[in-house]
């Protein structure tokens, strides 16, 4: 785009030469053409950059970090501590469902950045980053003419992107992938390092993958190129994912991150899930704005098919991805956060209108999205802030908010949750105690004399962010879930639990699994802890605790990676007795 500044413009008015008897005396910003014209540089300008800077205050005003982030953090003390990419040491587990947001952490922790700072401060600017490279790519998809904001209201409007503007999670990451995609795939379709970029997706959430083959199906539609081109495009695209799943295959024993175990990613709950999309479009009357979109993109389809496959791929991918990403969402039940994982693909769907060309249609459509966004910014609020709905879904900020009895809870204290402080004040009692030690929440302490290299102490809790925090690098932090513990993870559903926390394993299999050899704790049933302890000896479990716990030797990794597919898919029922029946015959 040329720029209206240079002298060969044709608006630009020509200078006089110093010796004209009508050259002006001062300096004056030109007239005419020449000030329409730097009104109109100014005017995108703000347009690009306006609503990253009101996400980033927006973000900076509500800033926090979730307890699912405090996950992250002490995978990256593991690795910052030299004890590799793990939950707890001893076990190679993947708790990070953000690949490439933990090793971004975990590279700001070798330069001496706090991980907890750099998750929040880091999720903000890329948020922000993310908001100015979707409204630059608009403004290249219309030609660099003159535009109004439209789909970036939306995004503004919504206290969820507030939230998770910060929070610690990989979704400022996601923000700033999808939209610097969408920008090379729109500027330079035809770079590898475009598909290499394109093909990052898997990387930053496993279900972003969805949007890298769609991205990589546009490229090869606006490239169209040879054989040899489509092979290199597509070896530049899956080196990095490709290269990363051999390692996790190999090093962890399983082809997703333990977190998707544990949520069971390929199963369908479209009830649970339709009603996880209700709970995020009902409460800010998301109809409303859709309909003002609706009437700004109609009125252009007939222009939009007349400019051709160039001018409509880019266009129609990020909606078309969009609409994966929701479908996605949808059939595995939602989330336990309030519209969290809706929002990647409403930015796609938007993405296209980020920002739209200055007609009258337009103009309207942006002040009725502009008025709609007042008010849900000012006024429409989920009914259950601050806590737990109905449905298992949390307004999770405004949980932290309150536990933490603080309105930046970044630093978590709970000193407004007593249930967590009780199981602090054990947890920090058995460190100081000096002997090993087996908790299970806050239902008991039982002293378990222990083999050389075994943790100094194992806790099981369901909050694991806080878990990891309290329990030393040494010791063991387990969750009953499974997020971060393979023999919860690897257990059946239980019915009637809240999305992504519908495992508990009993306690029966904790005291088999870590507890004193020959005894069961107070707290577990001695008939069923001896048939957990006969369990684990058998099939896939043995086979799991020798993948996840076993020296990592080179005939280990092959064996791990050969057996990753049957691994991941491997599931035992929760109780131990019918579990010993099955496993060992």
């Amino acid at each position: 785009m040329t720029s209206t500044h240079s002298p060969a413009h044709p608006s630009y008015p020509k200078p006089r030469p110093p010796s004209s008897p009508s050259a002006p005396s001062s300096v004056s910003l030109p007239s005419g053409p020449g000030r329409r014209a730097v009104w109109a540089d100014r005017a995108r300008v703000a347009v690009w950059l306006g609503p990253a800077l009101v996400v980033a205050y927006a973000g900076f005003q509500r800033r926090w970090m979730s307890d699912d982030a405090y996950i992250y953090v002490r995978t990256v003390r593991q690795v910052l501590a030299g004890n590799g990419p793990v939950f707890n040491a001893g076990e190679r587990v993947e708790s990070s469902t953000g690949t490439l947001w933990q090793w971004l952490l975990v590279a700001a922790g070798t330069v001496g950045v706090d991980p907890v700072s750099a998750a929040v401060l880091g999720g903000l600017l890329l948020t922000a980053a993310g908001f100015a490279l979707a409204g630059l790519g608009a403004l290249r998809t219309y030609g660099g003419r003159a535009a109004v904001p439209l789909g970036s209201l939306v995004l503004l409007g919504l206290p969820p992107v507030w939230d998770f503007a910060t929070s610690g999670l990989e979704t400022g990451l996601a923000t700033c992938w999808i939209a610097g995609a969408w920008l090379m795939l729109i500027t330079r379709p035809s770079s590898l390092l475009t598909s290499a970029v394109i093909g990052l997706g898997p990387l930053v959430r496993p279900d972003l993958g969805l949007v890298s083959v769609v991205f990589l199906g546009a490229q090869w539609l606006l490239v169209r190129p040879a054989w040899r081109g489509t092979l290199a495009g597509a070896g530049a695209a899956g080196a990095l994912p490709a290269a990363y799943e051999v390692f996790r295959a190999g090093y962890y024993g399983h082809l997703v991150p333990l977190p998707a175990v544990t949520k069971e990613a390929s199963q369908s709950l479209w009830g649970r899930g339709f009603g996880y999309l209700g709970d995020f479009a009902h409460p800010y009357l998301l109809w409303l704005p859709a309909l003002f979109v609706a009437a700004a993109v109609l009125p252009a389809r007939g222009g939009l098919a007349e400019r051709g496959i160039a001018r409509l791929v880019p266009v129609l991918a990020p909606v078309v991805a969009g609409l994966l990403c929701w479908l996605y969402v949808i059939k595995v039940g939602g989330d336990f956060m309030h519209g969290r994982m809706l929002l990647p693909g409403l930015l796609l769907m938007l993405l296209p209108v980020f920002v739209v060309p200055l007609t009258r249609v337009g103009a309207l459509a942006a002040v009725g999205v502009g008025l709609w966004a007042v008010v849900c910014a000012g006024w429409l609020r989920i009914p259950y802030g601050g806590q737990i709905g109905p449905a298992g879904i949390a307004d999770e900020r405004g949980v932290y908010v309150r536990h933490n009895a603080d309105p930046h809870p970044v630093r978590h204290t709970f000193v407004g949750a007593p249930h967590h402080m009780e199981y602090a004040r054990k947890v920090w009692a058995a460190r100081y105690s000096g002997a090993p030690a087996l908790l299970f929440g806050k239902e008991g302490r039982v002293a378990a004399p222990v083999g050389p290299g075994a943790p100094s102490m194992t806790a099981s809790y369901v909050v694991l962010g806080l878990n990891g925090s309290l329990v030393p690098l040494d010791g063991a932090a387990l969750d009953p879930i499974g997020l971060a513990y393979p023999l919860a993870a690897h257990s059946e559903r239980v019915g009637g639990g809240r999305v992504g926390h519908d495992k508990r394993l009993p306690a029966a299999w904790l005291a088999a699994d870590r507890g004193v050899p020959g005894a069961a704790p107070g707290w577990a049933d001695p008939v069923q802890v001896a048939a957990a302890r006969r369990a684990l000896r058998c099939g896939g479990l043995a086979e799991l605790n020798s993948a996840t716990r076993g020296v990592l030797t080179p005939g280990r990794f092959l064996r791990n990676a050969a057996g990753a597919w049957g691994r991941t898919a491997f599931r035992f029922p929760n109780d131990p007795v019918r579990a010993e029946r099955e496993l060992c015959g």
